[in-house]
């Protein structure tokens, strides 16, 4: 055989293994990731007003069961401790089941009303752990009414707009935090017809979404979209647009998970809506293949990984219009719990 033809079959038997590793790294990156957006099914739209929602169908990709912090708050199977740094809570978990902490739920209480600002699964038994926060009431460093200072009583709220998710979980901006609390209040303002600030801390984001016109004018959202789960058993997520236009998802790796949640994550969704109601403008249907296209390009980009605890890893990937958070189990095999989607503009 001549020696050309040697370099040739060379050639095609380099290629070849190349080709063959690829594929293997692709399988593995895959087995790592689960399943991602391509293989999502979508129902919807849902549409009451200016938010659309589409819901997320998948499998189970674990039967890990988590508390939620709304729950295990509520059931006092978790203690959230005041620690006078603005920017970092203590939790304890007293009981014998994982308690998942989401990034933008709202502790209320202690010297002032706080957002978690990382996904955070806390184990059985914890012992007191360090917990990133962030302040949503700039104006309070005492204990307001009866409510306790040391601790954290409740958190049935969630942060209400994706500019303060960014503000939190991108930027890490206490004081584009703030920005967007004052915001996001004057928002609300202007479309419930009056001030949504608590006389007992008008800085409060948490007492705004309490307040009794945001609550009216959100329960119509709730009451018209809060039954679209009923009789199907495979929901793991949601997909939101406000005005015409994708705004966020949350997806999770148990269907259970996000039941749970999808009160909490509704009534987010809601609230913000009426914050970016703009009566003068009619919403435009957003297509199937439109939000399909923001999860699928979400996902894409170079990885970057950062080691929230010992349990918790974290992989964000952005571009100039999206950016995606996946939260990984480091104890399931690093599979992931929750990922979110943003669109930055």
């Amino acid at each position: 055989m001549k020696p050309k033809h040697l370099t040739t079959i060379a050639f095609f038997c380099l290629l070849i293994a190349s080709a063959g590793l690829f594929i293997m790294t692709l399988a593995q990156d895959q087995s790592q990731t689960g399943q991602g957006s391509s293989s999502y099914q979508l129902s919807g739209p849902y549409t009451h007003g200016n938010l659309t929602v589409f819901l997320v169908h998948g499998k189970d990709l674990t039967t890990k069961t988590f508390l939620t912090l709304q729950e295990a708050l509520e059931q006092k199977k978790v203690k959230v401790y005041e620690t006078k740094n603005v920017n970092e809570l203590a939790i304890s978990n007293l009981s014998d089941q994982d308690i998942y902490v989401q990034a933008g739920d709202i502790v209320r209480g202690g010297d002032q009303d706080r957002m978690i600002s990382v996904d955070f699964i806390v184990p059985p038994k914890s012992g007191r752990m360090p917990i990133g926060a962030f302040c949503v009431e700039s104006g309070r460093w005492s204990r307001r009414g009866n409510e306790e200072s040391a601790q954290f009583s409740s958190s049935v709220n969630s942060i209400v707009s994706k500019d303060l998710k960014i503000a939190a979980k991108k930027e890490k901006s206490q004081d584009a935090v703030w920005k967007n609390v004052s915001a996001t209040q004057e928002k609300l303002a202007r479309n419930v017809g009056g001030s949504v600030q608590a006389s007992a801390s008008a800085s409060s984001l948490e007492l705004s979404v309490e307040d009794s016109k945001v609550k009216e004018t959100a329960a119509a959202y709730i009451n018209a979209l809060a039954g679209v789960l009923h009789n199907k058993t495979d929901v793991i997520g949601y997909v939101f647009a406000i005005n015409g236009h994708v705004n966020s998802a949350d997806v999770y790796a148990s269907r259970t998970l996000f039941a749970k949640l999808w009160p909490k994550l509704l009534k987010a969704s809601a609230v913000e809506a009426v914050a970016e109601l703009n009566k003068d403008v009619e919403s435009k249907p957003v297509a199937t293949e439109v939000v399909h296209t923001f999860l699928s390009e979400s996902e894409k980009g170079t990885a970057e990984t950062k080691e929230v605890t010992r349990r918790v890893r974290m992989v964000t990937k952005e571009d100039d219009k999206n950016i995606f958070f996946e939260t990984q189990d480091r104890a399931q095999n690093d599979n992931w719990v929750h990922r979110n989607y943003i669109r930055k503009q």
